[in-house]
């Protein structure tokens, strides 16, 4: 039975990866090779590193979407992504789904709901790569419309190491003008430190994990099973790190942490 890759197009975009160029020509034809196996709303490819902002190397998302989801993202929430989390484990799979990896409130997260849901996405796959000791590449496919059918999932496993070697050439080709001293370490770092000490003159230790917890979209249930503590336990922790910073909700909890990244 004749499928999508015994098409010319197919083995035409094939050999434009085979040829090479350089970093966007690449990932350019990496796109079109992604569009040939499914259809989907949108690609973006980003750089995670440990010791800086997340960098975007090429997307096809519109302008719209650029300024509400990538402009803003790398500002600082990006430090709530479960993807940015994923993507910096040692132990992390070389593609996934990413409602599979989320925790298990992230849908009721005000993360989710202040820049997830307003992409509009549906589903998304995911595809990973150490590039180096401390950074990972990534290379998010989009669905707006229905979500991956299991033949398009199998399509998408299928091209995997395709995908995963067009990935590793963009980077070499990339590489040399991402040196170290053009990356934002000192914004990161300044993030991060804020995220680590949020609420840290009113909140105990055992408080500050909880509510980073929170704001990644975990339940009481999920952060009694990451501490080791039972979740009636952390509900009392809860209505006293809530107490503590005079709000009443996760909405505050969250708009009170953007007012803290912004201000970093």
């Amino acid at each position: 039975m004749r499928t999508r890759f015994d098409t010319p197009a197919w083995h035409a975009v094939v050999a434009k990866l085979v040829r090479g160029g350089d970093a966007q020509a690449t990932a350019s034809s990496l796109v079109e090779a992604i569009d040939l196996a499914v259809n989907h709303e949108g690609t973006c490819l980003l750089v995670f590193h440990s010791d800086a902002p997340p960098e975007v190397v090429h997307h096809s998302l519109d302008p719209a979407g650029v300024r509400h989801y990538l402009d803003r993202y790398v500002a600082g929430p990006y430090l709530l992504d479960p993807l940015f989390e994923l993507a910096l484990r040692d132990d992390k799979p070389s593609s996934c789904r990413f409602r599979d990896l989320t925790p298990d409130r992230f849908r009721s997260s005000e993360y989710y709901r202040q820049y997830c849901e307003r992409t509009h996405l549906l589903d998304e796959i995911d595809f990973l790569v150490d590039v180096s000791a401390r950074s990972t590449l990534a290379l998010v496919v989009g669905r707006r419309e229905k979500m991956f059918s299991k033949s398009e999932l199998d399509r998408l496993h299928l091209i995997e190491p395709v995908v995963i070697a067009a990935m590793r050439n963009i980077w070499e080709r990339m590489a040399a003008d991402m040196k170290t001293g053009g990356r934002r370490e000192d914004l990161h770092q300044r993030l991060t430190r804020c995220f680590d000490n949020f609420g840290n003159s009113l909140l105990t230790e055992r408080e500050r994990e909880i509510t980073q917890l929170l704001l990644r979209g975990h339940s009481a249930k999920s952060i009694a099973r990451r501490l080791q503590i039972a979740p009636g336990t952390v509900m009392v922790h809860k209505r006293n790190l809530y107490s503590k910073l005079g709000i009443t909700s996760q909405y505050e909890l969250f708009s009170r942490f953007i007012d803290d990244l912004s201000r970093s």
